[in-house]
């Protein structure tokens, strides 16, 4: 059975040492006047662009913080800061352990295709991966923060854009989800996806293991036991 096998990016695939953070104060700042209390604690991850902003706009009671024009104004100049962020501090952009070696046994095998599943917006999404020296096409199928602001509402969009790369429409353990926070373990289960956890990010192994995830690992680097959960 072909598995559509899908990525998160901050946290899972790589680190960007707060690039996304400063990007997206920056461009609240610029954009809206206030970044809200994006300084206090605030967390970002397991979260969509479009959701973040929102949720920091509407704790510092901004009256346009349900205003979806002004919204996308914001992630487009995040989307420029971003990108100079990553420039100023590429050297600071890294692989977790195990990701590429893992992504090349994927793409090795012919029973598995490989997509992205974030939060970021499409164009933040791109940026990062190849701050990081990993080229965005190699995830053939994608589902960003860009297609929707609900987490829960990104794993039937990727699926439906396997359709005719799979000849169906993937469902339950056909499709994997991979990804280092407890919204990412949950967010696939509409569609009965499998979850596998890593704590590469903020979350532990028994946090990822307690919101319901599969199989969960300190990192990727022990090929063997991930592939027997993505695959058994």
């Amino acid at each position: 059975m072909r598995k559509l096998i899908l990525f998160d990016i901050d946290g899972t695939i790589l680190w960007t040492d707060g690039a996304g953070r400063r990007a997206i104060r920056a461009a609240l700042v610029l954009e809206m006047g206030t970044a809200g209390p994006i300084d206090q604690g605030y967390r970002l991850d397991g979260k969509t662009d479009p959701q973040i902003v929102r949720e920091l706009l509407t704790a510092a009671g901004h009256p346009d913080a349900d205003n979806e024009a002004r919204t996308l104004r914001v992630c487009g100049r995040y989307v420029e800061f971003l990108a100079r962020e990553l420039e100023v501090a590429r050297e600071r952009t890294r692989l977790f352990p195990g990701i590429d070696r893992l992504l090349n046994e994927l793409e090795r095998r012919g029973d598995a295709l490989l997509g992205l599943l974030t939060g970021n917006v499409a164009e933040g999404a791109a940026l990062k991966l190849r701050a990081a020296g990993v080229d965005p096409a190699r995830f053939r199928i994608g589902a960003f923060g860009s297609d929707a602001a609900a987490r829960a509402s990104l794993p039937p969009i990727a699926a439906r854009r396997a359709e005719p790369l799979m000849g169906r429409v993937p469902a339950g353990d056909e499709v994997v989800i991979i990804g280092d926070t407890p919204a990412d373990v949950t967010c696939g289960s509409g569609i009965g996806a499998r979850a596998i956890g890593v704590a590469t990010g903020h979350y532990s192994r028994e946090d990822l293991l307690a919101a319901g995830a599969y199989a969960a690992f300190p990192d990727l680097a022990d090929l063997e036991p991930v592939l027997q959960a993505i695959f058994s």
